[in-house]
């Protein structure tokens, strides 16, 4: 038998079948084709569910849906930045040392609210080591009270470095008042 023997064979065949299309398809369907297609579908399920469980995994654990995602979702229906809530919590828990009578709750709250301010400007991408470095860079459209907040941030570095500095209660609660304009700048209470 010769190729063209051979291929007017498979087109009488074709042909008298209905067309390739019945022939792919008998064939597909037919049982002996579907026992050996069996174990390669098992495979690809098998394959299917473990891609789907990695990448539900991966977005579960990982930072990306929620920073992506669910921030957004939360920031436009509470009308607030993310993460406000938490902040408020924070910062009364800082006034509420204030009400103490210890000079050291007074310091560490101008501490902590120093430790604030820094890391929502770390978190909104001003770029410095420290704080100051970041304040360097804001100017009084960002923040209004930007001179005062420099003062304010002085004073923090003085409370850390000198173990003798003296802050009275009126001085602590100025520099909070400050601290606190300065998040209200910045949409943060």
């Amino acid at each position: 038998m010769t190729i063209e023997e051979f291929i007017l064979n498979i087109n009488s065949y074709i042909d008298s079948s209905g067309g390739l299309m019945n022939l792919l398809m008998f064939h597909l369907l037919s049982g002996e084709t579907q026992e050996l297609l069996f174990p390669l579908r098992i495979v690809f399920i098998g394959i299917f569910l473990g891609s789907l469980f990695f990448v539900t995994f991966t977005l579960l654990k990982t930072r990306w849906l929620r920073l992506t995602i669910y921030e957004d979702f939360v920031e436009f229906f509470t009308y607030k930045p993310y993460g406000v809530k938490r902040l408020v919590k924070v910062w009364s828990k800082i006034e509420k040392k204030m009400e103490g009578a210890s000079e050291s709750e007074y310091k560490l709250a101008v501490i902590e609210a120093d430790n604030i301010l820094n890391d929502l400007l770390k978190k909104i991408g001003y770029a410095g080591q420290t704080l100051g470095e970041k304040l360097e860079k804001i100017t009084s459209a960002t923040i209004s009270n930007i001179d005062e907040l420099l003062e304010a941030h002085k004073t923090r570095n003085n409370i850390v470095h000198d173990p003798d500095y003296k802050l009275s209660l009126d001085e602590a609660k100025k520099i909070l008042e400050i601290y606190k304009v300065a998040l209200k700048s910045l949409e943060a209470l």
